[in-house]
């Protein structure tokens, strides 16, 4: 029996109301509608309920119309995603300086990439020969789960937006963080969505309880495994200084306005007598090759005199002089390297931001806009942690905290995580709270302290439960101090290593279950 022929009559009882819903004018509005609220299920609205109820909202819409399951699912993960990542159009437009006219198609391009992987993920969910209730309680969910896995990886990745977010850090789903990362929270915030769906949608008593008790249970775990602490203090403590310089992103790389700049960092060093300071993304939007030596040792010398180590993003050519790198460096080491002082070199970059993806193909849309240093090299992922104080740091910087498997080996060696951003790319959007949400998966995932040091925001320090315990308001300049422990020890998804393990169980499963449908219908 084929999986429409199993959705009419499944769902036959419930006619009436699908006939409301069916109707042209009814469905295609609240389809919009309630992918439009998805934003409101992520920062800074944190309504983490909302994002299962409106999966279940599809799912009901769908089940009225199962010949639109396929179109209805990418547009409105089309609209979910453009009213997410609104603020693509900003950077475009309002700060590198790309026409209108080219600034919102690209902007709406990457929401119609992404919205591809829901599309398929119900093209695939047709394909199974199973009721619809399993179809959508125990398929649907691992089916989306390594779409979203998969879509952080394609190309060259994108992660920004990942169902699993939502969870963080108020739902106790956020709980799953600590044992197989982002995508264990996707899965079971999708399932949760799937069997909310289907205490409605499905005829037989045992799958209402079945769905319910699963649904509880699940909230239940999550809430128990969030009191869990799985890795330890390791006894030492610091006071940190995060900078927060608001240093327009018009202004930034003005070299009338580098004084003025650099005078900024130094009077918020000069106002702190933290353990540890630290400066956001290309504080000093100079190369620091180009810097003049001493220059660069007042920096370092206010920092000693205060009692301070610092850390600061800062460019620099590459040792072979061949390229250049984003990174943070640690001015008041005690040693140095063959390159000079210890430091951090972005790996994973944006593209188009850091990087130009096909530039013979692309290239052309640069000399419409405002992008300086749009072609940094990697800085290699085998990169040691940084001695600040009594504490070794784990640096990522800015779209690095986005991909939790990278920061894995760094936060095995180190006692607390530390990012630095430039956000000024994104106006006063709500791209800089959606960042920040991913720091606090990261703390979660890892079990330590993360702490942010931003331009514009935002600027903050979260504990191993990814809970935001000091902040700084955006748009600002000002200095965020507080104190950290250092932690020790792994996570079970730590010990585990990456999220390519729960991928790959979630993908045998999809087969096995595509094997045995169609091995049962041929033998019927």
């Amino acid at each position: 029996m084929s999986n429409k022929l199993d959705m009419s009559v499944q769902y036959s009882s419930g006619m009436k109301y699908y006939a409301v819903l069916a109707k042209t004018w009814v469905y295609w509005p609240l389809l919009l509608l309630s992918a439009a609220l998805v934003p409101f299920a992520f920062a800074p609205y944190y309504h983490y309920w909302l994002l299962p109820v409106l999966l279940a909202v599809l799912l009901f819409l769908q089940a009225a119309r199962p010949q639109w399951r396929i179109r209805s699912a990418y547009l409105w993960a089309l609209t979910a995603y453009t009213t997410l990542l609104y603020w693509i159009d900003i950077a475009l437009h309002d700060i590198a300086g790309l026409p209108q006219f080219l600034a919102w198609p690209l902007t709406m391009l990457l929401p119609a990439y992404l919205a591809i992987y829901p599309a398929l993920v119900f093209w695939l969910l047709g394909k199974f020969r199973f009721s619809n209730t399993t179809c959508h309680a125990v398929i649907l969910p691992l089916l989306w789960t390594v779409a979203e896995f998969v879509r952080e990886r394609a190309l060259t990745g994108f992660g920004w937006g990942i169902w699993g977010y939502s969870q963080i850090a108020d739902s106790a789903l956020a709980g799953f963080t600590p044992v197989g990362g982002i995508f264990l929270v996707t899965l079971v915030t999708v399932a949760s969505g799937a069997w909310l769906a289907e205490l409605l949608l499905a005829t037989k008593r045992k799958a209402k309880i079945g769905c319910g008790v699963s649904l509880i249970s699940v909230w239940l775990v999550g809430a128990v495994l969030l009191q869990y602490n799985f890795t330890q203090a390791d006894g030492t403590h610091a006071t940190v200084a995060l900078a927060q310089g608001n240093i327009p992103q018009s202004l930034k790389w003005d070299e009338r306005s580098l004084q003025p700049t650099l005078q900024r960092y130094l009077d918020q060093i000069a106002s702190t007598r933290a353990n540890i300071v630290i400066l956001p993304e290309t504080a000093i939007p100079v190369m620091r090759q180009d810097m003049p030596p001493e220059q660069l040792e007042i920096f370092a010398h206010l920092a000693r005199k205060q009692g301070s180590a610092l850390a600061a993003g800062i460019p620099q050519y590459t040792v072979d002089g061949n390229g250049y790198l984003n990174s943070v460096v640690n001015f008041t080491a005690n040693t140095a390297t063959a390159g000079g002082l210890p430091y951090y070199a972005k790996n994973h970059l944006v593209p188009f931001g850091e990087y130009i993806p096909l530039p013979r193909l692309l290239g052309w849309l640069y000399l419409w806009m405002d992008m300086p240093l749009a072609g940094f090299s990697k800085g290699g992922s085998a990169q040691m942690p940084l001695q600040l104080a009594n504490q070794r740091v784990a640096f990522n910087i800015c779209y690095e905290d986005g991909f939790g498997d990278e920061l894995i080996a760094a936060a095995r060696q180190a006692s607390l995580l530390a990012n630095i951003s430039n956000m000024a790319w994104y106006g006063h959007s709500h791209a800089m709270q959606q960042h920040l949400q991913q720091s606090q998966a990261r703390a979660l995932e890892t079990g330590r302290y993360m702490v942010r040091a931003t331009n514009t925001g935002m600027t903050a320090i979260i504990n191993p439960k990814g809970k935001i315990v000091a902040q700084l308001d955006p748009d600002i300049a000002a200095v965020l101090e507080g104190n950290i422990q250092g932690y020790q020890g792994n996570t079970p998804y730590m010990y585990i290593g990456s999220s390519w393990p729960m991928a790959i169980i979630c993908l045998l499963l999809v087969s096995i279950f595509w094997l045995y449908g169609r091995f049962r219908v041929r033998s019927l």
